[in-house]
């Protein structure tokens, strides 16, 4: 049998309040991981997380995180180093989507501003705050979430699709750079998944959309959440540079 088994492991978690970064947190500290939680605005969310991965035996903790700022995610990695070790999982999860989703010709650029820095420069600054860590120990793991948005570039989806497109750039770079010290690099888009929110408001099946997917269902934010903990892990060593659609075949990455 396949065991994940992330002891001695310190994975740092942004957007880890949302609705996957919350499974994210809760499955890698299953898998034996020390996790940090990142958070922006949900502190009382962040210290519920903080306590259930306490209480499944490991140590964790809850750090406020502007992924947008460097200043911010320096000084979070600092409190990562002083309380949990260096960290050598990242996931980078966290992303602005605070705008109506308008045509190109109508979308402010203060949008495409915004979705730039959380996705390209909350990317860039990771990596620059985490991976030179992971190389003096040749081994590491960054993942970051993309989005089945990024294949489909449906109307509308002009700022957010900019954002996920720039950071598949900078990440299948990045995965050639630091490869030869043992550093993967994947990402990892999911569809529209079933979250905590759909399943409180009752509406977890989408017809329509559904109807696009040859599984014809959504998936589940546990879906996600077991590809982090694989790309995370020692079976997963060999694998890099990937863009990784789970979206029950909604999207179909080319060769």
């Amino acid at each position: 049998m396949l065991n994940i088994n992330l002891n001695g492991h310190v994975a740092v978690i942004t957007g880890a309040t949302g609705e996957l970064g919350r499974s994210m947190v809760r499955t890698l500290s299953s898998c034996g991981a020390d996790v940090a939680v990142c958070y922006h605005r949900a502190e009382d969310r962040a210290r519920e997380l903080v306590s259930d991965a306490v209480d499944k035996g490991v140590r964790a903790i809850a750090v406020h995180t502007d992924v947008t700022v460097e200043e911010s995610i320096l000084e979070m990695r600092d409190q990562v180093k002083a309380t949990l070790g260096d960290a050598d999982i990242i996931v980078n999860n966290a992303v602005i989507q605070c705008y109506p989703w308008l045509s190109v010709l109508d979308q402010p650029i203060s949008d495409y501003e915004s979705q730039y820095r959380s996705c390209v420069v909350h990317n860039v600054l990771m990596a620059r705050a985490f991976v030179p860590g992971m190389m003096t120990k040749d081994w590491g793991r960054v993942i970051a979430i993309n989005s089945e948005c990024a294949m489909q570039a449906n109307p509308g989806q002009s700022a957010y699709v900019s954002g996920k497109r720039g950071m598949d750039g900078v990440l299948r770079v990045l995965a050639r750079e630091v490869g030869e010290h043992q550093v993967t690099v994947n990402q990892i888009a999911p569809g529209w998944m079933v979250s905590d929110k759909y399943r409180v408001d009752g509406v977890v099946s989408q017809e329509e959309y559904e109807r696009s997917v040859p599984l014809r269902r959504r998936g589940e934010d546990q879906d996600i959440a077991n590809l982090v903990a694989f790309l995370a892990s020692d079976l997963a060593g060999f694998i890099s540079g990937q863009f990784i659609s789970v979206s029950g075949g909604n999207v179909m990455p080319c060769i």
